[in-house]
């Protein structure tokens, strides 16, 4: 129990936002706090929309999105280059590129990157799909866009070895970004020029 609190169901709550990342047990009170001073009719509109995110949410089963329904709305989008993919770690990549107005092809969600020191190997991530887009659809070129590190690094030449073999275009977003960073935290400047100055990918790390 929270010091000098008498509600178990405050606490609860308290518990359950100070679970989230960046959310220490001081704001998670601010936060509970001020959902209390909301109107009913909002906190209830809050909480379905947290109880939707569970049983709503789907995965599109073409690039592994978050979307509403088995394709992603982007997958739908028939103006959008069908021949261009970009493939990214995780769904806040797509956030991040699409916030930069500068691709219009389609994506490929790994679900993250090769790390042997976290137990992540090419089984746990959705490489079979992206061969399997390769080998059915009209791809003439795969956009290698993850984080600059050297867990990124050893993924995109895993790839680069994997898919080699099908004689499309392999690019590698250019090095604008700071060895490191993520590429959800890159300003929308940058990431767009990395995109657009994009490089051929031969396995060598530039």
């Amino acid at each position: 129990m929270l010091k000098g609190q008498s509600s178990k169901v405050f606490e609860n709550a308290v518990s359950e936002f100070a679970s989230l990342p960046g959310i220490g047990k001081k704001t998670a009170v601010r936060l509970v706090l001020h959902i209390l001073k909301q109107d009913p009719k909002l906190i209830e509109q809050f909480g379905n929309a947290i109880t939707d995110l569970s049983s709503k949410i789907k995965h599109c089963k073409i690039c592994h999105n978050i979307s509403d329904h088995d394709v992603c709305s982007i997958c739908e989008d028939k103006s959008r280059d069908e021949n261009i993919i970009c493939v990214v770690e995780n769904i806040q990549d797509i956030l991040a590129i699409e916030n930069t107005q500068q691709f219009k092809g389609k994506y490929h969600v790994l679900g993250g990157i090769l790390s042997p020191m976290e137990g992540i190997g090419p089984s746990d991530l959705n490489i079979d799909s992206l061969e399997n887009r390769i080998e059915k659809e009209n791809i003439n070129e795969l956009i290698l866009a993850l984080s600059p590190t050297m867990e990124g690094d050893t993924t995109n030449f895993f790839l680069y070895k994997k898919l080699n073999k099908f004689g499309i275009k392999l690019s590698i977003i250019a090095r604008g970004i700071a060895f490191g960073d993520e590429l959800e935290y890159a300003d929308e400047i940058t990431l767009g020029r990395s995109i657009l100055n994009r490089k051929p990918f031969n396995g060598k790390i530039f």
